[in-house]
């Protein structure tokens, strides 16, 4: 079996993506019984969507992939913590996990900023797990920022 470390590589991966793009570099991918079914990257600019985060890309692949709109037994895998969009997108898709790498003090919603993953909140619970990767997954938001500056 992989562990998270593995499917966050594969989150990292997609985020240099998004920094080749010149998008703000976050990455993710969803995990549904040990294979990734959606992977993804933030394409705000190149869409021209401020919707495009990972999260709603992977979301979406995901829900094709499956068939469903219900997304049972799936884990996100994200490089920075979700914002509160995509927080409220994987409680109504019924996400089983949220792994991320990086916390977002400005406007993460999985207890940084806000805490909208906090049992008997919502009619639907979702396990949660940060800091995966932490320091790699701040690192190349950092080095991206940089380059802004």
């Amino acid at each position: 079996m992989f562990d998270r470390e593995y499917f966050m590589k594969h989150a990292l991966n997609e985020a240099r993506r998004a920094f080749d793009e010149d998008e703000v570099p976050v990455g993710a991918v969803m995990v549904h019984e040990g294979s990734i079914i959606g992977k993804g990257y933030n394409q705000i600019k190149t869409l021209k969507d401020p919707t495009a985060h990972a999260e709603m890309i992977v979301i979406t692949q995901a829900a094709s992939h499956l068939d469903n709109e219900r997304l049972n037994g799936c884990s996100l895998y994200v490089t920075l913590e979700p914002c509160s969009m995509c927080v409220g997108a994987a409680i109504l898709a019924r996400l089983d996990k949220i792994i991320f790498g990086a916390w977002d003090p400005k406007t993460g919603a999985c207890g940084s900023a806000i805490n909208l993953i906090k049992p008997g909140l919502f009619n639907h619970t979702i396990e949660l797990t940060g800091g995966i990767l932490e320091a790699e997954c701040r690192g190349i938001l950092q080095e991206f920022f940089l380059q802004k500056r």
